[in-house]
């Protein structure tokens, strides 16, 4: 009887297997440890730019970080929300016509409630319950639109891109006639002066505010069901549904959600600057969308973190600031952000590429 005994590749065989493991670079390149650094090096590479090429240390002035730090933070509401849409592979184009058509709203019902009461009773009461009145119902309308684009992506199966891209038409359109395309104004001073312009220990209270609720929502994404089941559905819907997911009415959640922050922007918005803009945020969702790529969240669904979308938030704003600092046209914001926004789902793809080989 032969007894043939096989060898062992690398000991007894003296050609050992290849290694497959990947290199070094596919695995910094799927690290998302890796893309915030990488994200937060691009964002203090473009300060020490813009803070070297502007004059005499205006960039860095307290009046422009402060002015970032408003912009970037109403920015961040809405990256905040496009972040877990995006995680659970969904995409809103229309929180720029949300914003928009709460804040017209809000401003108007303001404006009749507070009617001969703002210079009689300038920081009473009543007129404080009215303020907050109109600041509510802007908020329930941008609930409301959200929860109409979840209605409309989950119940006739259009791919969110095409639904939100024609809602944003409509939503816009519907203010722009009810305005006859002109900036609505008359918000009551009083609104302006405690918070729009107020500050907290030096720190104005809109970023006060987008600070809290975006660190509500990291904590909710990071550690609650919630968060894995978004990431779930994203990753595989159908594997969801059969782990007992109610996949329809999470997207209805997420839309909603969205669709209160951007009813919440659009609060700030009108606090800051006493009118509602018909024309200001044609270009939000493009902005919101590029930070929250930036930030190392997926396209396609199923992997991101709330911590590069903070970062990724303020990018556009520090261009925009900067660009503006510069005298450049403003035009120059949209060419930069696309370019961005280009280079940005470039890593996506190869970042997804890298994730899948591991």
């Amino acid at each position: 009887m032969t007894v043939t005994i096989e060898p062992t590749p690398g000991v007894d065989d003296p050609t050992p297997e290849p290694d497959h493991r990947p290199g070094l670079g596919t695995r910094l390149l799927a690290s998302q440890r890796f893309s915030n650094v990488t994200i937060f090096g691009l964002l203090l590479l473009i300060v020490v730019f813009f803070s070297i090429v502007t004059p005499n240390g205006s960039f860095l002035s307290n009046f422009n970080l402060t002015s970032i730090a408003l912009s970037g933070s109403q920015l961040l509401l809405l990256a905040a929300g496009v972040t877990y849409l995006l995680i659970a592979a969904g995409l809103d184009l229309s929180v720029g016509a949300i914003v928009v058509f709460s804040s017209v709203l809000a401003v108007k019902l303001m404006v009749n409630l507070t009617a001969g009461l703002a210079d009689t009773t300038a920081g009473g009461v009543e007129l404080w319950s009215r303020i907050l009145l109109a600041l509510g119902a802007g908020l329930l309308t941008g609930a409301a639109w959200g929860l109409v684009n979840g209605l409309l992506v989950v119940k006739s199966k259009i791919p969110s891109f095409i639904v939100t891209l024609a809602t944003s038409t409509i939503i816009l359109g519907l203010a722009q006639v009810w305005t006859g395309g002109i900036n609505v104004s008359g918000v009551p001073p009083a609104l302006s002066t405690s918070f729009g312009l107020g500050k907290v220990l030096g720190i104005p209270w809109p970023v006060v505010v987008s600070f809290a609720v975006t660190g509500v929502l990291w904590v909710i994404l990071a550690g609650t069901r919630f968060g894995m089941r978004t990431y779930a559905i994203g990753a595989n819907p159908e594997a969801a549904r059969r782990a007992g997911i109610n996949v329809d009415r999470h997207l209805l959640v997420l839309y909603t959600l969205v669709g209160v922050l951007a009813g919440l922007v659009g609060m700030i918005d009108i606090a800051r600057f006493t009118t509602a803009s018909v024309t200001g945020y044609s270009t939000i969702a493009l902005q919101a969308i590029t930070a929250v790529i930036i930030g190392g969240t997926s396209l396609w669904g199923g992997r991101g973190k709330m911590s590069g979308t903070v970062v990724g938030a303020f990018i556009p704003a520090t261009l925009t600031s900067g660009f503006v600092i510069m005298n450049l046209q403003p035009f120059w914001q949209n060419v930069a952000i696309g370019c961005v926004l280009i280079f940005a789902v470039f890593v996506d793809q190869y970042r997804r590429r890298a994730v899948n080989t591991l």
